[in-house]
């Protein structure tokens, strides 16, 4: 498992397994964020197996599937909702992490500027460069 902290309360990592959430609870996390699809992976980890998993260790769990095709504010705004929702740290995966990150720096915007979510992801492998024009858009609205 790969944890990677974006903020105090906002970590992503790459797909889990239903082994990893002793680990993820010890660490502190009260809520998991699923942003996979499960038609990208095989059933034994499907979102409903790592929800079942993560509910009887007593943590919250939500999916909101993401692709990069479709992705919408929407999908932030349900992001921003667990994360608000949450009673402590939250950790949200996907394949690597990135669509994790990329939603997490979409929900920001208005919150940071544009070069600390550039600094915070970076930090964390994950190159966001190419969306500054669309948080700076965002961060203007």
């Amino acid at each position: 498992m790969d944890i990677r902290q974006l903020s105090p309360t906002y970590a992503v990592s790459p797909q889990i397994g239903v082994e990893d959430i002793p680990a993820i609870a010890e660490a502190g996390f009260k809520t998991i964020i699923c942003n996979r699809p499960d038609m990208e992976i095989p059933p034994s980890h499907h979102a409903s197996v790592i929800e079942a998993a993560a509910m009887a260790a007593g943590l919250n769990f939500v999916t909101i599937p993401i692709t990069h095709h479709a992705l919408n504010m929407d999908m932030v705004a349900g992001q921003k909702a667990a994360m608000s929702g949450s009673d402590g740290p939250t950790l949200a995966y996907c394949a690597s992490g990135t669509r994790s990150s990329i939603v997490w720096a979409l929900g920001q915007a208005n919150e940071m500027s544009t070069d600390d979510i550039m600094a915070a992801t970076a930090a964390a492998g994950y190159d966001l460069g190419g969306m500054r024009p669309q948080l700076d858009a965002l961060a203007g609205s």
